[in-house]
């Protein structure tokens, strides 16, 4: 594994150590691979994954990485607001908060999402 890979993997652990879902305040938890990103909704009580998507449910093809990232934030705000889910805590992965994960992040603010 790449220095940097192992890296990553520990500020994850030392944020996961932090950051915790419920079933009232479930986690916003955000993957990102070179080409997409993905986001799950996850109830850390129940080990459960409320809710999932990827930027490859998205139909334009012609949007740069980040405006995708915005609209997957979109997205993912409306469908947890259609499972009753008004606020989240938000988990980056590990990842800066720049980029396509700030991107996200403020799309899901937009939708409605609660951070």
């Amino acid at each position: 594994m790449k220095s940097r890979d192992k890296r990553r993997i520990h500020r994850h652990k030392r944020v996961r150590a932090k950051v915790y879902g419920t079933k009232e305040v479930p986690r916003l938890s955000v993957y990102k691979s070179l080409n997409h990103l993905y986001v799950q909704i996850i109830n850390d009580d129940k080990q459960q994954t409320l809710l999932g998507l990827s930027d490859t449910v998205l139909k334009e093809e012609s949007l740069k990485k980040s405006e995708k990232a915005a609209k997957l934030g979109e997205e993912i705000a409306k469908k947890a607001k259609e499972k009753k889910i008004t606020s989240v805590v938000f988990d980056r992965g590990g990842y800066a908060y720049l980029g396509r994960v700030k991107a996200l992040a403020d799309g899901a603010r937009k939708g409605g999402l609660q951070f």
